[in-house]
């Protein structure tokens, strides 16, 4: 027996997964990450342990399996998307923390951008919309705030990349600098008709070209690990950003197949095949998959808060004792008493793309109690999953039919329950909800012909549950609006 090691690096966890042939799971670990606040709207981490926790749960993984690196085929990377780690070429030391998708310090920069002219320029040649959330902002404010990052990177000793680039240069020993073309088009920096790094978005935020990675396809050998790692040389050949992955995980494969993963945020992607297709809702386009010589596109919306936000009632307001008593709660209650939730801790995302706005609970009473609370933040997930779907199913002119879930939050019934009745859609919940890092296992594996093709990998995947609508068109309508006066209240707060 051989298998696939798939390493997932979360934005709150560093996971790692081994899988079979069968697309099972054999063993896996985790190590939770730490999150840097340095200022409201701001979110660091530090590059050295997303490193450290990400090589403890591989290691932990293949031993818990008791197996050893002869019995791994290749590995698969999936990786928090647009997360910007800038490091010295020489010394392998990151010129400053890792700036997370979530943070919002460069507004700025974007409204600059904005008022400048540049939105239809840059929806034009990335697919996406100018917003701090990706990556080449981020890099800009490095190198313009960063003591002596400019001077470096003028001396050619200056790296950049995402998650997934920075773990394949560790795993690598320094030799493989190189990213796919999924985490690329979340630069704001990759034209994702032409498959390149951009010169004329480059030249406007004053990035030079020779400190990025080369954007190869999803599944190829990229190289091999360095032998002290694991004991052997084991080659790395899937790598994609975990949206994508988790897209190639749930085997959406034909066009108009939609997933939508419950994470610390939540993301919804449709597969459009190789046509892009322009959102006019507020959508992103990117690159769902390269692969087989081919590009395939894809629909995103992405909701900046959602598991995060039980974690923060957890973790902020201590009225979880666990993430997963949630559910408990919210059912001790019919309904949430009025109460809505808008989580937009680091502003909102799709469709409304507001890096001003901010958390709020509103409709509090003298009758309100935590479980209302708690039911609120949950119903929020879904309004906010329900926003996106309004405005993929405008763009892509269709009538979906059902939705695929998967991520840690999936697992709520209570949630996935509202989530159909809001959406009035069916959603399946598949056997393995580790889509993100199947996804990555499975690019792995078809670069090594451990899978042979597609048709192989979709009988692997298997239903465990469907959620049917059951909520009337009148109540459905009431709360939506009620959810759409309190984003309205939200909106545009911070100065």
């Amino acid at each position: 027996m051989k298998y696939i090691l798939a390493l997932d690096q979360g934005t709150t966890n560093s996971r790692a997964i081994i899988f079979n042939q069968a697309g099972s799971i054999v063993s896996k670990a985790q190590n939770k990450l730490a999150q840097i606040y340095p200022k409201p709207g701001e979110v660091e981490q530090d590059p050295e342990e997303i490193w450290h926790t990400q090589l403890k749960a591989a290691k932990e993984a293949v031993s818990k399996a008791h197996l050893s690196a002869s019995d791994i085929v290749s590995i698969g990377i999936s990786n928090q998307r647009e997360t910007t780690i800038l490091w010295d070429k020489h010394s392998g030391n990151a010129l400053y923390n890792a700036i997370v998708w979530q943070c919002r310090r460069t507004t700025d920069i974007c409204n600059n951008l904005r008022r400048d002219g540049w939105e239809n320029t840059v929806k034009s040649k990335t697919g996406l919309v100018i917003d701090p959330y990706f990556s080449g902002t981020k890099i800009k404010w490095i190198l313009d705030n960063v003591h002596n990052a400019r001077a470096k990177t003028e001396k050619g000793e200056v790296m950049f990349g995402t998650v997934d680039t920075w773990l394949i240069w560790k795993l690598t020993g320094g030799k493989i600098h190189i990213t796919d073309y999924t985490n690329a088009s979340r630069t704001m920096l990759f034209n994702i008709m032409k498959q390149s790094w951009d010169e004329d978005l480059l030249d406007l935020l004053d990035i030079p070209e020779h400190i990025l990675p080369e954007a190869r396809p999803s599944s190829e050998i990229y190289g091999t690990t360095v032998p002290n790692i694991f004991g052997r040389a084991i080659p790395i050949a899937g790598d994609a950003g975990d949206q994508q992955a988790a897209l190639f995980g749930q085997t959406c494969f034909s066009p108009g197949m939609i997933k939508n993963t419950y994470g610390t945020g939540s993301f919804m992607l449709m597969n459009t095949g190789e046509k892009r297709v322009n959102s006019k809702s507020g959508l992103l386009t990117t690159i769902a998959v390269g692969i087989d010589n081919t590009i395939e596109y894809a629909l995103e919306g992405s909701v900046f808060i959602s598991g995060a936000a039980i974690q923060w009632l957890k973790d902020n307001l201590e009225l979880l004792d666990d993430l997963t008593t949630s559910e408990i709660y919210a059912t001790r209650v019919d309904n949430s008493y009025g109460v809505y939730m808008v989580p937009a801790f680091s502003g909102l995302g799709a469709p409304y793309w507001d890096p001003k706005a901010r958390g709020l609970i509103i409709g509090i009473t003298r009758g309100t109690n935590k479980n209302h609370i708690i039911r609120a933040t949950l119903e929020a997930i879904a309004y906010q999953v329900n926003d996106v779907l309004k405005c993929m199913e405008d763009d892509s002119e269709l009538k979906v039919q059902e939705i695929r879930v998967d991520g840690g939050a999936a697992q709520n019934n209570f949630l996935m329950q509202f989530q159909s009745d809001i959406l009035d859609i069916p959603l399946v919940r598949p056997l393995i909800t580790e889509t993100t890092a199947l996804g990555a296992a499975y690019l792995a594996g078809l670069a090594l012909d451990y899978w042979q093709n597609r048709e192989e990998i979709k009988r692997n995947w298997q239903m465990e549950s469907c959620f049917k609508p059951t909520m009337t068109n009148e109540e459905r309508e009431k709360l939506i609006s009620g959810w759409k006066r309190a984003v309205a209240r939200s909106k545009d707060w911070a100065t």
